[in-house]
């Protein structure tokens, strides 16, 4: 069983995050799981459905996408921040490439906070489209 609660220093250096206070950052903290993934084992897989976002504490992942090689995640990296939003399909896959300590926060749990906590959504949608921004999005 996933434990529950992630530090906030490590939510504190994702950029979706950005802008939120202390207190803040101690709810949506909250919210996640920690997870384990043996070497080898995928996280996530390219065209199945999304419903994750994820911050590596420790070990390194691989990124493809449409069996290519794109990068390598390490701690405080994360991914499937898109999948919060919408829970559309995954666009990569993210396998382990050592055993990987991440932890989750999944659809279900964070649309109700969000829409309880206006303010907290609002600066997460802003740090979304400042990473869109900076990605080359808009």
């Amino acid at each position: 069983m996933p434990t529950r609660g992630v530090p906030v220093r490590v939510l504190q250096r994702v950029p979706l995050f950005v802008g939120l206070t202390t207190q803040q950052f101690r709810m949506v903290a909250r919210l996640f799981k920690k997870r384990h993934y043996a070497r080898g084992e995928a996280v996530i897989n390219e065209g199945s459905s999304g419903a994750a976002f994820f911050v590596i504490e420790s070990g390194e992942a691989i990124v493809t996408a449409r069996g290519k090689k794109k990068a390598t995640l390490k701690t405080f990296d994360y991914f499937g921040e898109l999948a919060l939003i919408d829970g559309g399909p995954r666009i990569e896959t993210i396998t382990a490439a050592t055993d990987l300590v991440c932890y989750a926060i999944n659809y279900w749990d964070f649309r109700p906070f969000v829409i309880a906590n206006g303010v907290i959504g609002w600066k997460l949608l802003q740090g979304l489209a400042q990473m869109l921004r900076d990605a080359g999005g808009g």
